[in-house]
């Protein structure tokens, strides 16, 4: 289906959707735990499930996905429930308030601002954001985000309003300037005279600079180190299964005889 064309499931889709609400409502009336839920105590579920959602993005499971954003829809749902019994808000104001940022953030879709590039998108819509009561480009980084994540946000809405590198080469520099002032902090010789807050300090700053290279060459660095992470599961755990076939065990092997087993696993 072409993005212009009607959508003929419109009806089916409101019909599903009336029908969480349904189920919503019964669970919150008649269920003794949904009854106990408050926002808090739904705040670290919710924050799993949006994990368990990119665990099966990563994996390209796309039923899993399916059944990920339907738990994610139950929560969004339960926390609108929660707000109209506090009389806060309901999940009409939920959905219009959305749509009304949409609409206000997009002008060059409901109005007659001309854009020529996704760039130009992203430019607009941190503008947009600071004259409608915004005081900061980076007010909208929530506090609690992973800090590799975080750094992506910060980098990304900090090149929304222009202050960003022009070339990638430029940021290729940087790391490597980072790299050096790591290196003249940390003495690989032994631990006399090493700062440990100055360590820390650089290496942050290489990390930094590093996020912001992969941003250059449109990696996702998040992405790239969770595949990298499952690479090492994967392989480790072949360490672990093949050497207990032949009788050994783990803590017990010579880094030599585990690297045996590491190598046959990447030809896996």
């Amino acid at each position: 289906m072409s993005l212009s064309a009607p959508d003929l499931n419109r009806e089916a889709k409101l019909k599903a959707f009336d029908r969480l609400l349904t189920v919503m409502d019964e669970l919150r009336e008649n269920c003794p735990w949904d009854k106990k839920q408050t926002m808090e105590t739904l705040r670290h579920l919710t924050i799993e499930e949006t994990y368990e959602l990119s665990d099966a993005i990563l994996e390209g499971d796309l039923n899993e996905v399916k059944k990920e954003l339907g738990d994610l829809m139950l929560h969004l749902t339960f926390y609108a429930r929660i707000g109209s019994e506090l009389q806060a808000f309901d999940i009409a104001d939920v959905l219009n308030s959305i749509c009304d940022k949409l609409i206000e953030r997009h002008p060059h879709v409901y109005g007659d601002v001309v854009v020529t590039d996704e760039k130009m998108v992203k430019e607009n819509w941190e503008k947009i954001k600071l004259r409608t009561g915004n005081k900061s480009v980076l007010e909208g980084v929530p506090k609690t985000l992973p800090a590799l994540v975080k750094a992506i946000r910060i980098q990304d809405k900090a090149r929304g309003v222009g202050f960003d590198w022009e070339r990638k080469e430029q940021v290729w520099q940087k790391v490597e300037e980072e790299m050096q002032e790591f290196k003249n902090e940390f003495n690989a010789e032994g631990n006399q005279g090493i700062d440990q807050e100055k360590v820390l300090a650089e290496f942050g700053d290489l990390l930094f600079s590093l996020v912001n290279y992969a941003r250059f060459i449109n990696i996702d660095p998040e992405e790239a180190l969770e595949r990298t992470n499952k690479k090492f599961i994967k392989r480790f755990q072949y360490l672990e299964t093949e050497s207990a076939k032949e009788g050994k065990q783990m803590g017990h092997m010579s880094l030599e005889e585990m690297d045996e087993y590491w190598n046959k696993a990447k030809d896996i």
